[in-house]
């Protein structure tokens, strides 16, 4: 199985029984709420989402290999565990860095909105009877 067939399987579960494996040990991560290195912390990361994330759900909307980068076009969702569950997305895209031994060296991920646009999901709901006035 190659690495872009991994990563399908891996968005379609997402966020658990990920393959860590695919990863370089000083993997490299950014999106607009985080910027660090090892794999370790990357687990950690998936972890607090698996843990308090409600109802997570990662649409893979295109999965493409450019030189020594894989690209993905997704959209990310959840409830966020408040009292009203808000259902929250995030749009975006990723560009996974290969090393020369084909693990992921980088993963950057940039948003298709602002982080208070994100924060806002939080607040400004609207029921679906809201919706049709």
């Amino acid at each position: 199985m190659d690495i872009i067939q991994i990563l399908q399987q891996d968005y379609q579960r997402f966020p658990v029984n990920q393959t860590y494996e695919i990863y370089a040990q000083d993997v490299y991560f950014q999106d607009p709420m985080n910027k660090f290195h090892g794999i370790e912390r990357y687990k950690q990361m998936i972890k607090f989402m698996e843990t308090w994330f409600l109802n997570i759900k990662m649409d893979l909307h295109a999965i493409y290999p450019v030189e020594n980068t894989i690209k993905t076009e997704w959209t990310l969702s959840w409830n966020t565990p408040l009292p009203w569950k808000p259902r929250i997305a995030i749009s975006g895209w990723s560009e996974l860095g290969l090393n020369r031994q084909g693990l992921i060296a980088s993963h950057v991920d940039y948003w298709n909105c602002s982080r208070l646009d994100v924060l806002k999901q939080h607040f400004l709901t609207r029921s679906p009877d809201q919706l049709t006035n």
